[in-house]
């Protein structure tokens, strides 16, 4: 019945997200480009991290790290209407975007290891050759294919494949949330709720919440729509973006953290599988499905961003294809070097970088501006959180 119940709801919220009228509203795509963005990998790895390491506290510190977030988007939305204002911004603040273009660059070709390590773990978890070898040779056989692709065909052909499987993953996440309140209903009544302690305090508690930023990173998207929409669209949505995703993740955190007791199960990338096969049969395979489509249009569309910024700041001296071999290079290297959650470190802190970039920059403009005075210490104190996030975040510890 509940797996019943799961398919339907998935169905109805796929027919609502693709029907046109919704999918061609300016409002809805240019929120679903960012909130796709947060939610998509962070979904599948976030929430048996947080129950591993913070127990009952988990809600809690992914309402810190969402905040966090925010905060840096107040940051890069800030920029987004002074660059829109039309006054002309200090040469400094000018210099440090282009170095904060250089930043996002390098930053998408860690999130794209990222990205396809995932889809090579959970597209070989149900299979009889699930082993580390043979994920990693499913990534690097499409890290060559991106490759391929992008030096042949370019990747307008794949960019459509994000249109749906957007709408796929998010319906599919609301069946998730469906199965999981079931479960955590019957839990409830059976008086069987769990109040688990942490099991990481202190100083180890908060670097490891550093090195988990990319879980709760896309919103930055939005800056960078502007050839479709105008600032104030931009800048709302952004917003809209950042509170639904994080409406979504405390409903998946609060239903997950007091049902499962760390330790119970081994924490690896594909440890969510694990815990929705106690939840409904047809959950795994849901999850792989919206795994497998939104690591690889996730990649793509990081892969042919990375490309194009490149190629902008290089003033064309380097093509986008040069910039996609050195992007398969070092997820190669990072692929066969490291672990998934090392990974996810690096890119947070890739990330935090860029994040501490664009604060730093809206602390120099409000700077400049006397009305704004008060906001470049706030903007400024943002910043070194950024660059401190980049120091000192550190690698879950995986089982």
């Amino acid at each position: 019945m509940e797996n019943t119940i799961i398919l339907v709801t998935v169905a109805i919220t796929a027919a609502i997200l693709l029907w046109p009228k919704l999918a061609n509203s300016t409002g809805w795509r240019a929120m679903i480009t960012p909130l796709a963005s947060i939610i998509g990998s962070g979904f599948l790895v976030l929430g048996p991290i947080l129950n591993d390491s913070f127990g009952m506290f988990a809600p809690l510190m992914l309402l810190v790290l969402c905040g966090v977030a925010y905060l840096f988007g107040h940051a890069i939305r800030f920029n987004i209407a002074e660059i829109n204002s039309g006054t002309p911004r200090p040469f400094l603040a000018e210099r440090m975007e282009t170095a904060s273009s250089w930043m996002l660059s390098f930053a998408y070709f860690i999130s794209v290891a990222y990205y396809l390590n995932l889809l090579g773990a959970f597209g070989m978890r149900l299979t009889p050759w699930n082993t580390p070898l043979n994920a990693r040779l499913l990534t690097t056989a499409v890290f060559l294919f991106i490759l391929f692709t992008g030096w042949t065909r370019g990747f307008k052909a794949l960019e459509r494949l994000e249109e749906y499987s957007v709408g796929l993953k998010l319906a599919i996440i609301a069946g998730l949330l469906v199965g999981m309140g079931f479960y955590f209903t019957n839990r409830a009544v059976e008086g069987a709720l769990l109040l688990n302690p942490p099991t990481v305090t202190g100083w180890p508690a908060l670097t490891l919440a550093f090195g988990l930023l990319i879980t709760v990173q896309g919103f930055e998207t939005s800056r960078y729509l502007g050839e479709t929409y105008d600032a104030k669209t931009r800048i709302r949505s952004m917003k809209q973006a950042q509170w639904l995703s994080t409406l979504i993740y405390i409903v998946y955190i609060v239903l997950l953290a007091y049902v499962f007791a760390p330790g119970t199960m081994k924490l690896t990338e594909t440890a969510i599988i694990d815990m929705m096969e106690v939840v409904a049969a047809i959950l795994p395979f849901l999850l792989i499905a919206a795994a497998l489509a939104a690591q690889f249009s996730a990649a793509i569309a990081d892969t042919s961003g990375a490309g194009g910024l490149v190629d902008e700041l290089t003033s064309h001296r380097l093509k986008p294809r040069d910039a996609y071999a050195v992007l398969v290079a070092v997820g190669l290297l990072l692929t066969w070097a490291t672990d998934i959650f090392q990974i996810i470190a690096y890119a947070s802190r890739a990330f935090a970088l860029y994040y501490g970039m664009q604060a730093a920059i809206a602390a120099v403009t409000a700077a400049k501006t006397p009305r704004l005075h008060r906001a470049k210490w706030f903007y400024g104190a943002l910043a070194i959180l950024g660059f401190a996030i980049a120091i000192f975040g550190r690698a879950v510890e995986g089982g």
